[in-house]
């Protein structure tokens, strides 16, 4: 079976380098020395002034939304993965859903700004698929209506926007790194903010508010990043560019390959990008289901990557009202297929994933 994802692993050899540090020290987390080492070199890979890896992404966005002490409604995204929607419940926040744009599935900004009342605290946005959102004018409103903005930055490792790190942007930014990432540490993430007092607030959040061996400061949580997952991320690090240009040459090869004319592509607004999924829109959900059951029938796992919106969880929000307001959103949903990408995958197989796709046309016309 061809998965629409496969984890990139170093060899056990490289590996194994850094557990002979992990079982020479005997430190296994809390703030370890390969924690340590991988915090700096994720720093300066990334271009971003505080970073603070941590256990999960689903933890960081909770994190953030604990640290800028957020209550009432965030404005969100539907189109995303549950993590989203579900952190903003766990902290006791109410998700109002704005519509995403048609070419970039982000977030729409218009949207966005008809959706703030004096209850709403924040906007969550997503930069889906490694997309920068519109930032330019996020911001704008952000600071117009007084609010915080948080960017969910999962699928965003290395995405530069003008030129510079499109983790700069917000008050917080948040990564993944799951095992099925462009860059992974099997589980993790990271939280990222410009913000010193901010960052200091972070590092008391994810160790349970200890400030000293006597000193407990604030109720926190235990988010850390242990040393197997910095070990990991070490040795990814060493050979994300290699693996970020192989991806780039199966990206470019699907953009090329398959049919435009009934196919269209996500408008990709980075100036430097990552990758890391190859979403296809179809005219339709039966066309798209159609395509992903063919696909599957060769041994082919796509994804319908995201589908179903998270406002029609049904433990998320019952209100017809707010679920009709994002009609983009399910249309997009609806059409949406990711192609399996990653790095390994033998141009062969992407030959044969294009040849489905394209010969599925002459059926569905």
């Amino acid at each position: 079976m061809i998965n629409v994802a496969k984890t990139d692993l170093p060899t056990l050899k490289e590996y194994n380098l850094y557990l002979r540090k992990i079982w020479k020290s005997r430190w296994l987390t809390n703030n370890g020395v390969l924690f340590q080492e991988f915090q700096m070199k994720l720093k300066n890979y990334l271009k971003v002034k505080y970073i603070l890896p941590v256990s999960n992404g689903t933890l960081a966005l909770q994190v953030a939304i604990k640290a800028l002490d957020l209550k009432g409604e965030i404005i969100t995204t539907p189109f995303t993965f549950a993590a989203t929607t579900t952190s903003i419940i766990w902290e006791n926040c109410t998700p109002i859903f704005a519509d995403i744009d048609p070419v970039t599935f982000n977030i729409n900004p218009l949207d966005v700004e008809k959706k703030i009342t004096k209850k709403t605290s924040a906007i969550l946005a997503v930069h889906v698929y490694g997309n920068p959102c519109a930032v330019e004018e996020l911001e704008k409103i952000a600071k117009k209506h007084h609010i915080k903005i948080i960017y969910d930055a999962a699928h965003t490792f290395g995405v530069e926007y003008k030129n510079q790190s499109v983790l700069n942007y917000g008050d917080i930014s948040t990564l993944s790194f799951h095992a099925t990432k462009t860059f992974h540490t099997i589980e993790g993430g990271a939280i990222v903010t410009n913000s010193e007092k901010l960052y200091d607030k972070l590092k008391l959040l994810i160790n349970f508010g200890i400030e000293s061996e006597e000193s407990v400061v604030l109720p926190g949580i235990n988010a850390k990043m242990n040393e197997f997952q910095a070990a990991m991320g070490l040795c990814n690090l060493n050979k994300i560019n290699d693996r970020i240009k192989k991806r780039k040459n199966i990206y470019t090869t699907y953009l090329s390959k398959l049919n435009k004319k009934y196919i269209s592509f996500q408008n990709v607004s980075a100036t430097k990008f990552n990758y890391t999924y190859m979403p296809v829109a179809f005219s339709s959900k039966n066309i798209r289901d159609d395509i992903f059951t063919k696909l599957l029938n060769n041994d082919i796992k796509a994804r319908k990557y995201f589908y179903p919106l998270t406002n029609s969880f049904k433990f998320v929000n019952s209100d017809d009202n707010i679920k009709s307001e994002t009609t983009i959103a399910k249309k997009v949903s609806d059409s949406i297929l990711c192609l399996p990408i990653y790095s390994s995958l033998s141009f062969s197989t992407v030959a044969k994933i294009i040849k489905i796709v394209n010969s599925s046309f002459q059926f569905n016309t």
